[in-house]
C-alpha cells in the first residue's frame, strides 16, 4: 500500500514539473496574452484532461511559475546576504547572486523577458513585498549588529528591490547581459547613496 501510494505522489509530482516546464516553454516563446493551455498540454505527454487536477487555468500556471521564481531567488539573495562579513559584501553579494540567478538559465531568463509585464503584476502583488520584508529584516539584524548605520528600513528594502527588479529585467532583455556592470551600478548606488560606505 505504501509503495503504491508513493507511485502515486511520485507521478503527481511528476506531472506538475511537466505542465509547469512546458508552460514556461510557451510563456517562454508566445508571452502570457498569447498563450493557451492546449499550447501547454501539447508540449506534454498528458491527456488534456489530466492538465485540470493540477491547474485551472493558464493563470495558476503562470503564477506557480512566477512564484517558484521569486521564492528561488529570494534564496539565494538571503544566503548571500546572511554571509556577508561587511557592509559592501551585504549589498553587492546579494545584487550578484539576484542578477546571476536571472540571467543563469536561458529558459528562464527567456520567460523573464517575454513576460515582464504580466509578471511584475504578479511579483508586485506577492513576490516583491515578500522579498522587501526579508530584507528589511536582514537590514534590521545587520543594523543591530554593527554592519550598517541606522537608515530608514523601510524606504531604503524598497528601493534595493526596485532596483533589482529593474536592473534584472534589463539584463534578461540583453543577449550579453553583463552581471558584474549591472552589481557595481546597483551596488555603488547603495553604498553611497544609503549605507555610506566609503569604496
Amino acid at each position: 500500500m505504501t509503495g503504491a501510494l508513493g507511485r502515486r505522489a511520485a507521478t503527481k509530482a511528476a506531472n506538475r514539473a511537466a505542465i509547469l516546464a512546458a508552460g514556461r516553454e510557451v510563456f517562454a516563446e508566445l508571452g502570457y496574452g498569447a498563450a493557451s493551455v492546449r499550447d501547454v498540454v501539447r508540449r506534454t505527454e498528458l491527456a488534456a484532461g489530466t492538465f485540470y487536477n493540477y491547474f485551472p487555468d493558464k493563470e495558476s500556471v503562470f503564477r506557480a511559475l512566477v512564484h517558484e521564481v521569486g521564492a528561488e531567488a529570494r534564496r539565494r539573495v538571503r544566503a548571500a546576504r546572511h554571509a556577508a562579513a561587511t557592509p559592501e559584501a551585504f549589498v553587492e553579494d546579494a545584487y550578484r547572486a539576484y542578477f546571476s540567478f536571472v540571467v543563469e538559465d536561458a529558459g528562464r531568463a527567456a520567460f523573464l523577458a517575454r513576460n515582464a509585464g504580466a509578471i511584475r503584476a504578479m511579483f508586485e502583488e506577492s513576490e516583491a513585498p515578500a522579498g522587501i520584508d526579508e530584507l528589511a529584516a536582514d537590514l534590521r539584524a545587520a543594523i543591530a549588529a554593527g554592519l550598517v548605520p541606522e537608515l530608514d528600513v523601510e524606504l531604503c528594502a524598497a528601493a534595493m528591490v526596485a532596483v533589482a527588479l529593474e536592473l534584472g529585467q534589463r539584463l534578461t532583455e540583453r543577449e550579453r547581459p553583463d552581471v558584474e556592470r549591472a552589481t557595481r551600478f546597483a551596488t555603488d548606488l547603495f553604498l553611497a547613496g544609503v549605507v555610506r560606505v566609503k569604496r
